[in-house]
């Protein structure tokens, strides 16, 4: 049996991933700033007038402002060099960080939802005005900040702050509107209304999120990837008799691993076949990190054990 691994892009690769890194940690530095100075005059102005659409909407933001904070501190600590102890590093940080934002915004949409329901049977009298300006400013602070984080789709810790954000514009836009009921109308029972529609939007964007950083922290394969077809490709390599243990999974933002043992019972040319099959692998899948294990007989049952069991 033989064995071989991937190799690593350096040089211009390592500046650009440097260079793109960079840009993402300020990217998460100038939307946590801006989305906490904005929450704390929603807070004020809902505090001051006595209106749950903004202080829900406030209790909304600052629960993103915490799931930014969370992103932007994954982003630093996933750039911290392998140790003896941590050889991959710290990158995981970025697939950690969404769960726990996702917990946060579930947490935060139930209490929302509690309280508009509460006050449904007594909405308090609530001016339109103030709604209107503050919830305003929120839709141009949000989209604004969504801006920032534009463009990182392929990880999951950016586009969580991006969902997020577009979120929330599209909450402040609904606090415009029932601004604009209760002072064109008299309608007060829009206020809990629109609190109670932020805990929903809130209820939804946690689900999805929540349910993909919790496939990524459990190993699972990326969405954007079909092992099958992974599998098949691998199989009609030249030489490759048999494909088995084949894994996977996401080591952090913009990182692919995988490990495969290929059966080549007749081949020589192992080096040059995995450094052609690594190129493959990173421009037909994005999977950036495989480990590839080459071996001669079919009959390896190194790996066939209950401690080890694999697909």
């Amino acid at each position: 049996m033989g064995a071989g691994h991937a190799h690593h892009g350096h040089g211009a690769h390592a500046a650009r991933d440097h260079h793109h890194g960079d840009a993402g940690i300020r990217a998460f530095a100038w939307v946590t700033l801006l989305n906490l100075a904005y929450t704390v005059l929603e807070a004020a102005y809902g505090f001051a007038t006595n209106s749950l659409a903004l202080l829900s909407d406030a209790l909304h933001n600052f629960g993103d402002v915490l799931g930014l904070a969370l992103a932007w501190g994954a982003a630093v600590i996933a750039r911290r060099a392998p140790t003896e102890r941590h050889t991959y590093g710290w990158r995981r940080a970025t697939l950690l960080s969404p769960l726990a934002n996702a917990i946060v915004l579930a947490g935060f949409s139930g209490a929302l939802a509690w309280e508009a329901v509460r006050r449904f049977t007594a909405p308090p009298d609530v001016p339109g005005i103030p709604i209107m300006v503050v919830a305003g400013i929120g839709i141009f602070v949000n989209l604004g900040a969504a801006w920032f984080m534009h463009g990182g789709h392929d990880d999951l810790n950016r586009r969580g702050a991006f969902l997020h954000l577009m979120a929330d514009a599209a909450v402040s836009l609904a606090a415009v509107l029932a601004g604009a009921g209760m002072l064109a109308f008299g309608w007060e029972w829009l206020d809990p209304l629109t609190a109670l529609l932020v805990g929903v939007v809130v209820a939804v964007s946690a689900f999805g999120l929540l349910r993909d950083s919790f496939n990524a922290a459990m190993d699972a394969v990326p969405r954007n990837i079909d092992q099958a077809q992974v599998r098949d490709f691998l199989a009609s390599c030249p030489g490759v008799a048999a494909v088995h243990h084949v894994h996977i999974w996401s080591l952090g933002a913009g990182e692919i691993a995988m490990t495969a043992h290929l059966v080549r019972p007749d081949a020589t040319d192992h080096d040059m076949f995995i450094d052609a099959l690594t190129e493959d692998l990173n421009e037909r899948f994005g999977i950036n990190h495989p480990t590839l294990q080459i071996e001669h007989g079919s009959a390896c049952e190194h790996d066939a054990h209950d401690r080890a069991p694999h697909h």
